[in-house]
C-alpha cells in the first residue's frame, strides 16, 4: 500500500495565538463551548483527518506579570478534555480523540479506566497523549509547592505506563462470554490480576473495565530531550515534536524509528508527527495578508507572558529590552522543544534579539509556518512527509476554526489528488486510521 500522509488537529483553546480571540471569525467564548469543539471535530472528520486531540494543563497559569497581562488572553481555561471527548464521541464515527492526562497527577488506575471507557464509548477511537506536566501551577492545586524535577517526572511516567498498561490487559478479548444458558457471565481464567508495587504505585488490578474495541487505546507522546525519546521510543505510537528546520525533522524522525526498533518495535507504528502551523489563502499574498493581520493584534505583554510560559524561561524578570541571550543562558526546567524554537528564533534573525522581539515572533511563530496557496502549502508538506521527515503533522494553527475549515476546503484536496491522502477511512478504529 503507497505511504500516505497522517494528520491531526490541536485543538487548544482558540489556537496557538495569544490573542486570538480578538480576530475576526473567533467566537470568543469557543474555549468552553461544546458547540465549537464539535464544529472543529466534524470539520475535520468531514476531511478525513485522523483525529484530534486537547492539550491541556491542571492550572490557570497566569500571573499578572508583566503588570496588566491578566485578563487580557485566552487559552487559560478550557474544559476537562475526556469529558468533552465522550460527548463528542457519539456525535462522531471515525477520527481519532485524543486527551491530555497528566502520570504527575492522576493514578495509573484512574487513566486506565478514564481511557478505556472513552475507547469503548468511541468504539475504538481513543488516544492517551502521555504527559508529565511541569509547571509550578499545577504542581499547587495538588498539594506541592512545586513540580517534580524532570528526573522524577519521567521515572514516574515510565512506572505509570507500565501500571496502565498492565490493567488495559486485565483481560483476554473474549473473558465476557455471557452465556446465558450456562449462567456464566465471565470466565475468571481469563481474567488477570496485576498485583503491581513499584517506587511510585501501587495497584492490584484487574480494571473493572473489559478489554477494548482496540485492545489498547494508542498511547500520544512528546519528548525532545534524551529522557524523553528513550521514553517515546519504548511507549510511543504517535509521537510529535517541535520541529526547527527540515534537518532537524529528519534527525529526529530517523532517530526515534531507530529507537523504536531496538526496542523490538515496527518502527512503523511508531507514527512521527511533528507540530506545525498552516496559514493558507486563495493565493500567495492572500495568506501572507492574514498572517500580517495575526501579527498586528498581538499585545506585548501578552508575548512575554506566553512565551515566558511556554518555554519555561526567566521572560518576565527581564526588560522587554534586554537581549534575549541574557535570558537563554540559564538553566530551564520547561519544555525542551519550546526553548529550542526560542533559540531558533534567535539564531535566524542573524543579530541580536530583544525578549520583546523574540517574545513576539514566537507567538506568531512558535511552530514552524508553512505560508501560501493550497498548492504552495501541500508542495511544503510533501517535500517533508517525503524527505524522511515526517509520517504526517499535527497542526497547531493559530486561529481556529477558520483554519481548520480553509486547509480542509483548500489543500486536502491537492493532497488526494496527489495520493498523498486518503479519500475514505480505512478501518473502524484509531489504530486501523494510524495504519491504512
Amino acid at each position: 500500500m503507497t505511504r500516505q500522509i497522517k494528520l491531526g488537529v490541536s485543538m487548544r483553546g482558540l489556537g496557538y495565538h495569544a490573542s486570538a480571540w480578538r480576530l475576526d471569525g473567533v467566537p470568543p467564548d469557543g474555549d468552553t463551548s461544546y458547540e465549537f469543539y464539535q464544529h472543529i471535530t466534524k470539520t475535520a472528520e468531514r476531511a478525513l483527518f485522523d483525529l484530534v486531540f486537547l492539550a491541556d494543563y491542571v492550572a490557570l497559569k497566569a500571573h499578572n506579570v508583566p503588570a496588566g497581562y491578566f485578563g487580557r488572553t485566552t487559552g487559560m481555561v478550557g474544559l476537562e478534555p475526556v469529558t468533552l471527548l465522550s460527548a463528542l464521541a457519539p456525535n462522531t464515527r471515525n477520527i481519532g480523540l485524543a486527551a491530555t492526562v497528566s502520570t504527575t497527577f492522576q493514578s495509573p488506575y484512574h487513566i486506565a479506566r478514564t481511557f478505556a471507557s472513552l475507547d469503548h464509548i468511541s468504539h475504538g477511537r481513543a488516544a492517551w497523549n502521555m504527559v508529565t506536566s511541569f509547571q509550578d501551577e499545577e504542581a499547587q492545586n495538588f498539594g506541592d509547592d512545586e513540580i517534580l524535577e524532570k528526573a522524577s517526572r519521567y521515572e514516574r511516567a515510565a512506572e505509570a505506563v507500565e501500571v496502565v498498561s498492565g490493567l488495559w490487559d486485565s483481560w483476554d478479548d473474549d473473558a465476557f462470554v455471557m452465556d446465558r444458558n450456562s449462567g456464566v457471565y465471565f470466565d475468571p481464567a481469563r481474567m488477570h490480576k496485576l498485583n503491581h508495587k513499584g517506587k511510585y504505585f501501587s495497584s492490584a488490578g484487574p480494571l473493572n473495565v473489559p478489554r477494548t474495541p482496540q485492545g489498547r487505546p494508542i498511547i500520544m507522546q512528546a519528548g525532545a530531550s534524551e529522557r524523553g525519546r528513550r521514553f517515546a521510543a519504548q511507549f510511543g505510537e504517535v509521537l510529535f515534536t517541535l520541529p526547527q528546520s527540515l534537518r532537524q525533522m529528519q534527525d529526529f524522525y530517523a532517530d526515534m524509528k531507530r529507537r523504536a526498533a531496538a526496542a523490538g518495535r515496527d518502527p512503523d507504528d511508531c507514527k512521527i508527527l511533528p507540530g506545525i502551523s498552516v496559514v493558507v489563502g486563495e493565493t500567495e499574498q492572500i495568506a501572507r495578508e492574514r498572517l500580517a493581520y495575526a501579527e498586528e493584534l498581538l499585545d506585548d505583554d501578552v508575548a512575554i507572558e506566553w512565551a515566558a510560559a511556554s518555554t519555561g524561561t526567566d521572560l518576565k524578570a527581564f526588560p522587554p529590552d534586554a537581549t534575549l541571550e541574557s535570558v537563554l543562558g540559564g538553566s530551564h526546567e520547561g519544555s525542551v522543544s519550546y526553548l529550542e524554537r526560542l533559540q531558533a528564533i534567535q539564531q535566524d534573525a542573524g543579530r541580536p534579539l530583544t525578549v520583546l522581539e523574540a517574545a513576539r515572533h514566537f507567538c506568531v511563530h512558535g511552530f514552524p509556518v508553512v505560508v501560501g496557496s493550497p498548492e504552495q502549502v501541500a508542495d511544503e508538506l510533501q517535500g517533508m512527509f517525503e524527505s524522511g521527515a515526517a509520517d504526517g503533522f499535527v497542526f497547531h494553527w493559530q486561529v481556529i476554526p477558520g483554519s481548520v475549515e480553509d486547509f480542509a476546503r483548500m489543500v486536502v484536496p491537492v493532497l488526494q489528488e496527489r495520493g498523498l491522502f486518503r479519500t475514505e477511512y480505512p478501518g473502524a478504529t484509531l489504530r486501523d486510521t494510524l495504519r491504512g
